[in-house]
């Protein structure tokens, strides 16, 4: 089925609000649900949308919280997010170092305390929207294997990098530590598919594209063996230290749910470079890769983010694709 967007926006800000979430805070946190699920980030967007009511409703969650600078260095500063919502926190922080760079060449915003922000490429588009080069990352509960072990002790921590373009179709790369993160894994499963390839373990220790069987042993594929474990580790560590907040064995000892998280904030201002000039650079890459040739018949070569602009256009004509039981799961979630 599809949703139409007004709809969907409405009904998330509609739940927000009546679950006592201030109303911009409410606003801000439906639109970014909305915007991933129109880029076709579902497992981020509309499919996410529930559990995050769930913590809401549990207390894990500050629906009246806005996030404050605690310590000021230059063009860094330290924010506490004050445990409220990731996704809200997340946009007002890359506002903050975007705004930084206009000032400096360069904006760091550190923000300890804070919850999932939902779809991380969004602060990558936000800060390339701006016309900025964006880099940010956050921790998460440990919930990926360190290499050489069966045990989860390093996150999965989602790293975005995005470079802007004056057309608006931007560089962004999105991408979690493991080949994919749980809730693209998650997808998979409710949407009774395979993975593209192999994503993680099954109970007989080999690497699988079952979904189901990866959630049930929830030991996924890092995406370089044990590159990914050292960058997981150092992108927690630096976010932590910048932060001032939880380090992933602190979440993983302190709470039983992904809270409490450390996030970092980067925006570039490329002024020494125009942005024709940023075009001319990025062309010749992007005509290498479209008349680079195709694995298979029919197929091509596309730069990150690419794939998000096509989807982007057919949802808003179409409406979002939303799963059945979801759909149902959120209209559940309505006030009566």
């Amino acid at each position: 089925m599809r949703i139409p967007v007004q709809c969907l926006q409405e009904t998330f800000e509609t739940i927000l609000l009546s679950r006592g979430v201030e109303t911009e805070t409410a606003r801000i946190a439906a639109e970014n649900f909305t915007r991933s699920s129109v880029d076709g980030v579902y497992s981020h967007g509309v499919n996410r949308f529930p559990r995050v009511i769930d913590y809401l409703d549990r207390g894990l969650i500050d629906g009246s919280a806005r996030p404050e600078c605690v310590a000021v260095m230059g063009s860094v500063e330290r924010w506490d997010g004050h445990m409220g919502l990731g996704n809200v926190n997340a946009r007002l922080a890359m506002e903050r170092a975007c705004a930084l760079a206009k000032q400096n060449g360069v904006g760091c915003v550190a923000m300890g305390n804070t919850n999932h922000w939902m779809r991380g490429g969004a602060y990558g588009w936000q800060a390339a929207d701006a016309g900025l080069i964006g880099i940010c990352w956050t921790n998460t509960r440990p919930n990926t294997p360190a290499w050489g072990s069966f045990q989860p002790l390093v996150g999965n921590n989602p790293f975005v990098l995005s470079v802007p373009r004056s057309d608006g179709r931007h560089i962004v790369m999105d991408c979690s530590m493991s080949q994919f993160s749980y809730g693209r894994i998650d997808l998979a499963r409710m949407n009774g598919e395979r993975l593209p390839v192999p994503g993680g373990w099954d109970e007989e220790g080999n690497l699988t594209d079952d979904p189901e069987a990866i959630a049930r042993t929830r030991r996924v594929l890092p995406i370089g063996y044990w590159k990914d474990s050292g960058l997981s580790m150092v992108l927690d560590m630096i976010g932590a230290v910048l932060s001032g907040g939880n380090t992933v064995s602190d979440i993983g000892r302190k709470y039983a749910d992904e809270i409490g998280l450390s996030q970092v904030f980067l925006a570039l201002d490329p002024a020494f470079t125009t942005p024709e000039e940023i075009d001319r650079i990025l062309e010749p890459v992007l005509e290498d890769l479209r008349n680079a040739q195709p694995m298979e018949p029919g197929g091509r070569v596309r730069y990150p983010g690419e794939r998000t602009w096509q989807t982007r256009e057919e949802n808003l004509r179409q409406g979002v694709p939303v799963n059945e039981e979801v759909w149902r799961s959120i209209q559940a979630l309505l006030p009566r």
